[in-house]
Parts: C-alpha cells; sequence; structure tokens
C-alpha cells in the first residue's frame, strides 16, 4: 500500500470490523426497544457507508475515479443482512495497478463483513449496459457518489438520464412484473410467500418508485398524490403498507440472522410473536398475523395495478384514441373498460357484476381503468343483502360462469376487489385462511380459484395435450359450468369447524335454491360438493382390483353423469393443491376407477367391469407385438388366480410374462427394474420361491437406499413362487432413475440369494413443515365387507422406512400382506393395507397390533 503502510491498512480493517458490529448492534437493540423502520434502514445505510469511506480512502484510491452506491443501497436503505451493491465508475479501463487497489478494496469490505455486489466499469461501459439489461438500467437509477470524482459522476448521471427512454423502461418494468409473477403463480397467497419477491411484496412497491422516479412522476407516495395519480388516503395507506412490509423483512432478517425472504411456516409464529399478535380461540398467532400479511399484500397488488394504468396515461398520453362508448354505464379508454361517470355504481349497482360480464365478452378490452378499479373497490359494499335477492342480480352471476372466455380472469378479480366475498358471504371466511395439512400450498380461496382454473383449462383446446381424456369428458358434458359451481363450494366451508363437506354442502343447497337451478343440476353441484373427496379416498385407500369396492363405489355416483362430474372435479382438485402432490401414478389410479365404474354402470358385471378378460387379450397382443409366439403364456398364466390378473394392468402382466419367459424356473431370484413413463419413478418385478420375512427384507432394502414405495402389490403363485412388485420414488427427486436401475437389480438380487437379517432403513431428517404441524399416528384395522380380509389404514408423517416398519410389525404377527396402496400428499402418508391372518380374528391380537404399530410410526 502506498497511502499506508500494511500494519496501518489492517489496523484500519480492524476499525471498520469493530465500528460495523458496533453500529449494527445499536441499530438492533434501538429497533427492539422502539420500533420504527428508518432506524434500521437509514441508520444501517449511514453505518455501512462510513465504512465503505473509510475503506475507499485507506486504499488510496485515485482522484479521479468515483465510488457510488447502486440499488436499494443507492436508495439509502439496507435491510439487516442485504447485499451492498457498489458501483466504482472509472474515467477510462483499469490499468493493472488500479485493478490490483480495487481487489483490494473489494476484499477488505468483504473482510469486515458486507456482502459486497460490485462492478467496475467507465460510463460508457455503464451506459452500453444498461441498454441490454433491465436489471443494471433499474440498479443505476438511483445511484448515489459516496466518494471520489464528483464531476464524472455529475456527468454519468447526466448522460444515463439522456438516454433513458422513459416508455421503453415502463414496457420492460411490466414485462419483468409479469415473468415474477409467474415465478409465484399469480398469487400473493402461497402458504410460505416471499415478502420481497412475491405478488403483494416489496419489490411491487419499489417498481412502482422506479417507474415514477424515472418518468419524472415524483420520488414518494405524497409527490404522486399531489400529481393526482393517487389519492391522499391511497397515500398515507401506502406508506403504512410499505412500513408493514419494511418491518416484516427486517424482522426476517433479524430472526434468521442471514438475508431471508421467505415466510417459511420455520418463521411464522416468531414474526407473530415479534409483531406481538396473540392466538385467538380459532386460529394461531401465526394464522392471525399471515391473514394481516395477505390483507396488505392484497392492497398492493390493487394500488400497483392502478398505479401502473395511471403511469401509462401520463407516459403515452396519446395511446388510444378517444373514447367510444360501449351502453350507458360503460366505455372503452385505451382498450380499457371505463366507467362513464364517477357515479356509475352508486346510481347502477349491478354493474358491479356487469363489468366482469363486459370484460368477458369484449376481447377486445384488456382490463380495467384506474378509476374503474378504485370505484370497484369503494362501492362493493353495495353488494348487501337486497343486491343478492336481486333476481337480475342472480342471473347476471351465472352468466358470468356461462362464458366463453375470461372465466378464472374475472373470479380472481373479483376476489382481489371484494366482489365474490360480498356476493358470496360464505366465501368471506375463506379469505386469505391457511390450511395446515402440509399438502396445500395456498390459502383457502387461492386453492379453490385453482381449482377452477384447472376445471376451466380442461376445456380449452390448448390445453387438450395436458388433459386429452379430461377435455374429452368435459367437451362432452352438458351444462359444464355446473361443475364450476361446484369447484366454488367444495372448500367453502374449511375453517368452520366439523365435516367442510357437509357444510359446503349446505351453503351450495342454499345458492342453487336462489339461483333457480332446475331440481337435477341443482342435486348435482349438492352431491358433488358432498362427496369431492370420496373418489380420490377409493382411489387411493381401497384395493381397486376388488370387485365389490368397485360396486359399492357405483352405488354412490349411481349415473354416469355424476362419474364424470366427480372425476372431473377430483382431478382438478388434487392439481389444484401443490406442485408436488399431484404425480401420474395418482392419475392412472384415478383413471383405472373411473373406467372400472363406467363399465359396471353401463351394464357389466363386477368382474367384466375390471375387465378381466379384456386385460388378458390385450396382454396377449403385447405379447404378440414383442414376438412372442401365442400359447407361451399358458406356463405362468395356469399358476395365477384371478386377483393377479385384476390388481395388474394389461401392460405389467406382459411385462412380467415376457421377463420370466426367457427365465426357466429355478430357485434363483428373478429381479428387474424399470425406469415409469415420464421419469417419474421406477417399478421393480421379484419373483422368488415364497420365503419367510421377504416382504420385511425387501422394503428394508428400499428404505436403506433411500427409495419411498409408492405402490406395493403382492401374490403368491400356485406353485408357491412370490411375485411381487413396487413402484419406487426418491423423495427428494436427486435420483436418476436410469442410472440406478441395474444397481436396483443386482443388488437386491444378492440380497434374496443370501439370506439375513432384514437392512434397517436409513433415518432420514424430519422436514421443517413436520417440526411445525407435526402428525399424530392414526391406525384402523377393520374387516372387509366380505370377512375374509382386513383393511389396514394408517395416518403418519411420510419417511423412507414407513412401509418397512409396518411390514416388520406385521411379520412378527405372521399377518400376510397382499396389497399395499401408498398416499402421500406432501409429507403426510395416509397408506392402506390389505391384510390377512389368523391372529387377526382375536380382538386382543388386534389391540396389540394397533399398539405396535403406533409406537413405530411416532416420529
Amino acid at each position: 500500500m502506498s497511502a499506508m503502510s500494511i500494519d496501518d491498512f489492517q489496523a484500519a480493517l480492524a476499525h471498520a470490523r469493530e465500528r460495523l458490529a458496533n453500529g449494527n448492534a445499536r441499530i438492533r437493540a434501538a429497533y427492539e426497544a422502539h420500533p420504527a423502520t428508518s432506524t434500521v434502514l437509514k441508520g444501517r445505510a449511514q453505518l455501512v457507508d462510513e465504512a465503505i469511506v473509510h475503506l475507499w480512502r485507506a486504499c488510496a484510491m485515485p482522484r479521479d475515479v468515483a465510488l457510488l452506491a447502486v440499488g436499494g443501497y443507492g436508495r439509502g436503505e439496507l435491510f439487516p443482512h442485504s447485499d451492498v451493491d457498489l458501483l466504482v465508475l472509472l474515467p477510462t479501463p483499469a490499468d493493472n495497478p488500479l485493478q490490483a487497489r480495487i481487489s483490494t478494496l473489494i476484499g477488505a469490505l468483504w473482510d469486515v463483513g458486507l456482502e459486497i455486489g460490485q462492478s467496475v466499469r467507465t460510463p460508457d461501459e455503464c451506459l452500453e449496459a444498461a441498454e441490454d439489461d433491465i436489471t443494471i438500467q433499474t440498479n443505476l437509477l438511483e445511484a448515489r457518489l459516496l466518494d471520489g470524482n464528483a464531476h464524472l459522476f455529475e456527468e454519468f448521471a447526466r448522460r444515463y438520464r439522456e438516454q433513458l427512454d422513459v416508455r421503453t423502461f415502463y414496457k420492460a418494468k411490466q414485462l419483468e412484473q409479469e415473468n415474477r409473477y409467474a415465478r409465484f403463480n399469480d398469487t400473493p397467497y402461497s402458504l410460505e410467500p416471499n415478502c420481497k419477491e412475491s405478488p403483494g411484496g416489496l419489490r411491487d412497491l419499489q417498481m412502482l418508485g422506479w417507474i415514477a422516479r424515472a418518468a419524472g412522476l415524483g420520488r414518494n407516495w405524497r409527490d404522486l398524490a399531489r400529481r393526482r395519480l393517487i389519492t391522499g388516503a391511497e397515500a398515507s395507506e401506502l406508506r403504512s403498507i410499505e412500513r408493514f412490509l419494511q418491518h416484516v423483512r427486517i424482522r426476517l432478517h433479524y430472526l434468521t440472522g442471514r438475508a431471508e425472504d421467505r415466510l417459511l411456516f420455520d418463521h411464522q409464529e416468531k414474526l407473530a410473536r415479534a409483531f406481538g399478535i396473540e392466538a385467538t380461540a380459532a386460529k394461531r398467532a401465526s394464522e392471525v398475523f399471515m391473514q394481516r400479511y395477505y390483507v396488505n399484500a392484497k392492497k398492493v397488488t390493487q394500488t400497483n395495478t392502478i398505479l401502473l394504468q395511471n403511469y401509462g396515461a401520463e407516459i403515452f398520453p396519446n395511446r388510444g384514441g378517444a373514447a367510444f362508448g360501449i351502453n350507458e354505464r360503460f366505455q372503452a379508454v385505451r382498450e380499457l373498460l371505463d366507467i362513464r361517470s364517477e357515479d356509475t355504481f352508486e346510481c347502477y349497482p349491478q354493474a358491479l357484476l356487469e363489468c366482469f360480464l363486459l370484460l368477458q365478452q369484449r376481447s377486445e378490452l384488456k382490463g380495467m381503468t384506474a378509476r374503474t378499479l378504485r370505484a370497484l373497490w369503494l362501492n362493493r359494499t353495495r353488494i348487501n343483502a337486497a343486491f343478492r335477492a336481486d333476481p337480475a342480480n342472480r342471473a347476471l352471476f351465472l352468466e358470468l360462469l356461462k362464458q366463453k372466455r375470461g372465466i378464472v380472469h374475472e373470479f380472481r378479480r373479483m376476489n382481489q376487489y371484494g366482489i365474490l366475498s360480498h356476493y358470496l358471504p360464505a366465501w368471506r371466511r375463506i379469505v386469505g385462511q391457511m390450511q395446515h395439512d402440509l399438502f396445500h400450498v395456498y390459502t383457502v380461496d387461492q386453492h379453490i380459484l385453482m381449482v377452477l382454473r384447472n376445471m376451466r383449462r380442461f376445456t380449452m383446446g390448448e390445453h387438450a395435450h395436458e388433459y386429452p381424456l379430461m377435455t374429452r369428458l368435459i367437451l362432452g358434458f352438458e351444462r359444464h359450468w355446473l361443475l364450476y359451481i361446484a369447484a366454488l363450494f367444495h372448500d367453502i366451508a374449511k375453517g368452520r369447524g366439523g365435516d367442510h363437506s357437509q357444510l359446503g354442502m349446505a351453503d351450495a343447497r342454499e345458492f342453487c335454491e336462489h339461483h333457480g337451478l332446475p331440481p337435477e343440476d341443482a342435486d348435482l353441484v349438492i352431491w358433488l360438493v358432498a362427496h369431492h373427496l370420496t373418489m380420490s379416498q377409493v382411489a387411493q385407500k381401497e384395493d381397486t382390483s376388488d370387485p365389490e369396492v368397485i360396486r359399492r363405489f357405483a352405488d354412490t355416483v349411481q349415473t354416469e353423469r355424476r362419474l364424470t362430474a366427480l372425476y372431473l372435479l377430483t382431478h382438478a382438485d388434487i392439481r389444484g393443491t401443490s406442485p408436488k402432490v399431484w404425480n401420474g401414478w395418482k392419475g392412472k389410479l384415478l383413471e383405472d376407477l373411473f373406467f372400472a365404474t363406467q363399465r359396471l354402470l353401463r351394464g357389466a358385471t363386477p368382474q367384466q367391469a375390471l375387465g378381466l378378460d379384456d386385460r388378458q387379450e390385450d396382454a396377449r397382443g403385447l405379447l404378440r407385438y414383442h414376438g412372442l409366439r401365442p400359447g407361451i403364456e399358458e406356463a405362468l398364466w395356469t399358476q395365477l388366480d384371478a386377483v393377479y390378473f385384476m390388481r395388474h394392468s394389461a401392460e405389467e402382466i406382459a411385462w412380467h410374462t415376457r421377463v420370466l419367459y426367457f427365465r426357466p424356473l429355478s430357485e434363483e431370484p428373478v429381479v428387474k427394474a424399470r425406469v415409469l413413463d415420464g421419469d417419474e419413478g421406477v417399478q421393480v418385478m421379484v419373483f422368488t420361491p415364497d420365503q419367510k420375512d421377504l416382504f420385511v427384507r425387501m422394503t428394508g432394502f428400499f428404505g436403506r437406499l433411500g427409495f419411498s414405495i409408492l405402490d406395493a402389490k403382492v401374490h403368491t403363485t400356485r406353485h408357491g413362487y412370490a411375485l411381487d412388485s413396487f413402484i419406487l420414488q426418491d423423495p427428494g427427486n436427486a435420483a436418476h432413475y436410469r442410472d440406478v436401475v441395474q444397481l436396483l437389480e443386482h443388488d437386491l438380487t444378492e440380497r434374496l440369494k443370501h439370506p439375513g437379517p432384514p437392512d434397517r432403513p436409513t433415518q432420514g431428517r424430519l422436514s421443517r413443515q413436520m417440526k411445525h404441524f407435526p402428525i399424530t399416528p392414526q391406525i384402523s384395522i377393520q374387516p372387509d365387507e366380505p370377512g375374509k380380509h382386513f383393511i389396514l389404514s394408517l395416518v403418519a408423517a411420510d419417511r423412507p422406512g414407513l412401509l418397512f416398519a409396518v411390514a416388520e410389525v406385521l411379520a412378527r404377527y405372521e399377518i400376510r400382506l397382499h396389497t399395499a396402496k401408498i398416499a402421500t400428499l406432501g409429507e403426510r402418508a395416509e397408506d392402506t393395507f390389505l391384510i390377512s391372518g389368523p391372529r387377526l380374528t382375536l380382538d386382543g391380537q388386534i389391540l396389540q397390533v394397533e399398539r405396535e404399530l403406533l409406537e413405530r410410526l411416532q416420529v
């Protein structure tokens, strides 16, 4: 160092480090004593300013170079663990000595504990980079001089302003927001939102500030109110909301000790306590806090929409031409629906619904003007009991569900602006209501709207490749808009206590009666709401290869129209919970149940409904396709009973037959594995002489490798061989299934050839969700209807080795397992097993088995 010795520089480092540590501690103590966002945001920015300038000067940087704060730091705000974004502005490209000094500076800043994001550029390089990258352009918008060449900074700032194309900037920021929203499924209402990046988060407010600054419209909310872009009341509310979100982020950083912006379950209860929020009789403190967060996020998205339109009118004053009338209440302005008078909704309350219908019917309209949205929100309370009782309004609401386009968009908009919760009073209770079941990732209202979206997609040609069967079924379903009503009501009674299906059924009945639906249509909607969980429960928990199970389910649905409607609603419902819950295997279970029940309702016998003869013929066709001559299947098939053929698909039967045809009968185990379609898991077939504890050993082997068992089918042939089939999945999605096929085949074969004690599955770490929402295990063992077998049902926290734990207990009591239905719903396992054994006829033994299983399932 030329300006000071190494020892002096190290002393400067130590001084800066100490001042930062002491300063940060002082700021935190002051904030916790008297919470004020400026204490942290401004205070930390000033503290960091001092440290950086101190080290800049210690490095003796040349006088013609400038040091700039950019990004949020340039705005003069720093959250407790935010990155510190710096720009070293050079008059000319740096030579080697200067590069060395800059490297020393950046290293020193990291050494004192700052998370640095840096760039080193000349003004020309900055402007060139900004032209190609909207993020860089935005970061430079709020550049602030820290130290160095003031003239260079002023010249750069002037050139930046001259180059900035406000219209291009506005469009780019809009597109950037759309892409960001898409990453979060266009909703602020996920159960673990990001308080910075999610819709309704701080980034939405920051973006409004950036555009206003770029367009010269103002630097704060008061400036925007003075320009009449928002009202004074809205400016005050925005500042209050901004402070709330800033408090959330500040406390998150302090709680976690890092730059954490996600409102994870781990933090929600602690945040509630930090905000002084107490639990109520019906809700946890975290739920009260999160509902407060959602209310604020909702207001942010509303204001964001309104202000972006007002910005657009300022930035593009001549866009769209003159207004033209639509009817006496509405006109079109710049492709937006606009009220013709400020008192439109006051004079014509019915227009509160009509405006959404017009958006659905007129594809040229892209949304509503800012004043229409504001008036809509302010007049939402005009939807009262008298409004809801008006036959014209009821007919209008049904029309919204019958349109060819815009249903999902407009119902989301109705929810956003409080129209839906005023028209459907029951809806009010579920807005922002959390669901602590570990597989829903949205609040109840947003889950329902996702189900509505899924149902709507079934009708759209552009999604037919994703849901070909769904599309075919719904397009052939007369008055399919009735399914939208069922979707709206299926979970509307969540959180009231009691059975939400039955409570929701009462709400649906009242809606159908008030809206004059014919009895046949009303009965369908009411029945769907009452039974919306039935099909998934039967498909995932019962033995659908049992003709009696299919018969009972058919007795429940009674008609093919009901069956089709329930299948569509079930498919849409499961897909609307979480991206992790749906998989191809669940889709196959539902599809098999649908077709078996459809055949039964069309007059087939229960055995014919399961397609036993058709399945065998299809399997034979597949064998011929693969070049195997007729009759080769008989050697194996004569050793298999009807239960085997009912439990396996034609494709599985053909696969087993092909594998075993090429393997002569011997004492050597046969293990074959293959990757499932869509790379969603791996299927393993085992054929070996039956032996004691075989199932326990296989499940232990799979558990030791870390696999979850999605499905297990256990069969013993007439000549005493076990023919078992498993579907495995890596719960962490880390496995490349094609790479593990040979490993599974080789290692499991060796394990079966050399019998010994079962492998012990690896103990996976408890997920963070389970730590906050633990599941109390539940066990039930009940005889099936014929009384030949027993059904073991369990609910427990999912983990590798779960099936092994069950199998080990069953083996100890000499209980035989025939099939295992594994239903994994997020972190929750709801599994069903078909079992038999002489000890199950003894009540005391059943209680003992249940007690031991409960002990093994405790996490």
